[in-house]
């Protein structure tokens, strides 16, 4: 049977939108043409690869074949590379937006070589995690966590940074003058979230185990609207990434956090169906510039993780 892959990739796009009219917007095509296109695969493989009725989802039969339709897709773009000598582009999706994720993608693409990006933003993890099995992007980068109900099943990850977090403050906190101060400092403190502290297991974690218990959180107005907050309470305070780029609110003080100091975990992710030809050459890059700028020091003694991070540590 010859496999005709322009059936191919409708199948697999109706099969991420589970919806005929969304699919054939987003193929270029009316939805008729598509369904025609469903209908000739379907009687190819004599399988029906469509529930339609109550709404459309995958049939066991599509269930099976999405996978290997995918790598079929993408061993098409790679044979088109070959010929053309344009490169296979990398798809990467990142999340954790306030915390400038691709200041850190950046430095690593550079010890990679030429390859050639397709940066995306995701929304947060779960979304990045659901668009790497669907097979919506190659790669995500952002904080791992554990997913409920095996939403994670099938994706690999792989630690490249432990980012020191500081703690800023405003011009008004009692603590605003200290050169550096302890998360049991903070216990007194209010804890600004820049989104609902449920999507956050980071700054969640932080406040469980530091004990801080006020905590203020609410809808992602960006990191302007976050930072007027905190500069504005007097007992207010965020945490953020010793290295990111800050805009310039005067009288915010960035104060570093000791005994112990927290650590950001940022990890590469990808699905374990399909190995992008670049994947171990980014690995490469991301491991070179994290040993040239010590991205990966860690002591127990002296640094805190979540209980979640540990095991990421066995793994790089």
């Amino acid at each position: 049977m010859d496999l005709d892959l322009a059936l191919v990739r409708t199948f697999v796009t109706t099969a991420d939108t589970l919806h005929f009219g969304r699919a054939a917007e987003e193929l270029g095509t009316s939805q008729q043409a598509l369904s025609k296109r469903i209908v000739r695969l379907e009687g190819l493989l004599a399988v029906r690869l469509f529930e339609r009725q109550g709404g459309v989802r995958l049939s066991e039969a599509g269930e099976r074949f999405l996978p290997a339709a995918r790598e079929a897709l993408a061993a098409g773009e790679r044979a088109v590379a070959a010929v053309t000598g344009a490169g296979a582009a990398v798809r990467i999706d990142t999340w954790g937006h306030l915390y400038a994720p691709m200041r850190t993608v950046a430095a690593a693409v550079q010890a990679s070589g030429p390859v050639r990006w397709e940066p995306g933003p995701g929304r947060d993890w779960p979304s990045v995690a659901q668009a790497l099995s669907r097979g919506g992007t190659d790669l995500g980068f952002g904080r791992v966590h554990p997913l409920p109900d095996g939403r994670d099943a099938g994706l690999t990850q792989r630690l490249v940074r432990l980012e020191p977090v500081d703690v800023l403050l405003g011009p008004s906190h009692p603590l605003a003058g200290a050169d550096a101060l302890t998360p049991a400092d903070l216990r007194d403190s209010v804890l600004w979230s820049p989104a609902a502290l449920s999507r956050l297991d980071f700054l969640r974690r932080f406040a469980d185990e530091f004990r801080i218990t006020r905590r203020h959180d609410g809808p992602n107005l960006g990191l302007d609207h976050l930072l007027q907050h905190v500069r504005a309470d007097g007992e207010g305070f965020t945490l953020f990434p010793a290295d990111a780029p800050l805009p310039d609110h005067a009288g915010l003080r960035s104060v570093p956090l000791v005994d112990p100091t927290p650590l950001y975990a940022w990890s590469l992710a990808w699905h374990d169906s399909y190995r992008h030809p670049l994947l171990d050459a980014l690995l490469r890059g991301f491991a070179e510039t994290g040993r040239t700028r010590r991205w990966l020091e860690y002591s127990p003694r002296r640094d805190w993780l979540p209980d979640t991070d540990h095991a990421k540590l066995t793994m790089r």
